[in-house]
């Protein structure tokens, strides 16, 4: 075997590959209508609570969609479609496929109860599916432990590089153009520079040994929360429990942040346009980010999804420069040079997945086909990734023990580093919503001529 086919039998490159396989298939079902490839997804269902007409509309009871035909249909096909694709990636890399299925069907069981209960009309509304899948792994590997039969499925990387590829189809680079340097400002200068403020902060001031934890956490602060988390901490060879600290750590301030951001952004007297880019630049998850900005007003909403929009475009950026400098400086030893060969080698290869789903899209199947298509095979191809990211983050709790991440806190720093980091993100996000938008210097833009 070649040293070049080894190299693309490697999970990285599965990734790649088995992404753009459901890509290429979302796009031929939507574009052509020959078959149905919607993946499962659980209606909004309650436990009582009232709910307004709007919301009463959208949901459907729970044991009506259990007795619906149509769902245990998409959860075979959910089921077939991840089981297939990832037991060949598992066959390729030399693992057996025999133990892998039958541990994957029970990690897909558990993955359809973290769906099903992040499905609830409440908890919908303020935790993130993310958080319930940590919690469903956590307290299996922290109560009865992890089953052995179950543990050749635990591949948290290998579904994370897949579900970002997948992603990348949804981030459009036709983002920019909609609110231009007024959204680049916002995202793209105050986003590095936080990063790099963290990094300082995290490694010189609090002396944090774990570096793959700083990097990540700040990427999780200054980007977009689990996502970005993902990206960076995949490039700087972040250890499963570090990812476990950052996500968890983002997802708890991001619940705060959702509830009371908007309602100091009112309470000052803010407008909605600048209320909204400031959530859109501060608050972590992109699905927070709705919710808050919708507290606000319509305006509000749409100005935080823009900004948090074309922040979640340095995700691969971001991802590819932290892989070059920690192979060229965090991870150097004495006097040897790190060539290209190596960079690369280090390189997370779902990245080039990532950035290549997102060209096509952009510049070929927006051209081509119009946002109406792009916005359905975008339909489809969300349910896979969620998917795929529940499958990694409840692989991530089943992997995770509470002493193990007690011990990596490092006395309370990480959390300081959290707190510190937010605020001076929370500052200079402001600073540059003010110079931008508040009419003083520039021109303020009309988004309605966007809608």
């Amino acid at each position: 075997m070649s040293e070049l086919t080894k190299k693309l039998k490697t999970e990285d490159w599965l990734a790649v590959w088995i992404g753009a396989i459901v890509i290429l298939i979302g796009c031929v079902a939507v574009l052509t209508g020959w078959f149905d490839f919607s993946a499962l997804k659980f209606s909004t269902w309650t436990l009582g609570e009232k709910l307004s007409e709007a919301q009463a509309a959208k949901a459907v009871g729970l044991g009506a969609q259990f007795a619906s035909a149509a769902f245990w249909i998409k959860c075979a096909r959910t089921f077939i479609v991840l089981a297939v694709l990832f037991a060949g990636g598992v066959s390729i890399m030399g693992g057996s496929v025999k133990k892998f299925l039958p541990a994957f069907a029970g990690l897909f069981v558990l993955a359809i109860v973290v769906r099903l209960v992040s499905a609830e009309f409440t908890l919908n509304r303020y935790l993130e599916w993310a958080f319930w899948a940590l919690i469903v792994g956590l307290l299996i590997s922290n109560t009865v432990g992890v089953p052995e039969w179950l543990k050749p499925a635990i591949k948290t990387e290998y579904y994370i590089k897949t579900g970002l590829v997948i992603m990348g189809f949804s981030v459009l680079f036709s983002n920019i153009a909609k609110f231009g340097l007024y959204g680049l400002g916002i995202a793209w200068i105050v986003t590095p520079v936080v990063i790099l403020f963290m990094w300082w902060f995290g490694t010189r001031v609090l002396k944090i040994d774990n570096k793959p934890l700083v990097i990540t956490l700040a990427s999780a602060t200054s980007v977009c929360g689990t996502s970005a988390a993902i990206a960076t901490g995949a490039a700087a060879k972040a250890r499963k429990d570090d990812l476990s600290i950052a996500i968890s750590i983002s997802i708890i301030f991001t619940i705060i942040m959702m509830v009371f951001e908007p309602m100091i952004i009112r309470a000052v007297g803010m407008s909605q346009l600048m209320g909204g880019a400031l959530i859109g630049g501060t608050v972590d998850s992109t699905g927070a980010v709705v919710l808050a900005g919708n507290a606000l007003g319509a305006e509000a909403e749409q100005a935080a999804v823009l900004v948090k929009s074309i922040q979640n475009i340095l995700i691969g950026f971001i991802a590819f420069f932290v892989a070059v400098f920690f192979a060229t400086k965090v991870e150097k030893t004495g006097d040897a040079k790190v060539g290209a060969d190596e960079i690369w080698n280090r390189f997370p290869k779902f990245i080039i997945g990532f950035f290549v789903a997102s060209l096509v899209a952009s510049f070929i199947i927006q051209p081509v086909f119009g946002g109406s298509e792009v916005k359905a095979i975008n339909g489809v191809l969300d349910q896979y990734k969620n998917w795929a990211f529940v499958l990694a983050f409840t692989s991530i709790g089943l992997d995770t023990n509470f002493k193990e991440i007690g011990s990596r806190m490092q006395g309370g720093k990480v959390l300081w580093l959290y707190v510190i980091g937010q605020l001076f993100n929370i500052a200079l996000t402001l600073f540059a919503v003010w110079i931008l938008l508040s009419g003083v210097v520039f021109d303020i833009p009309v988004l309605d001529q966007f809608k």
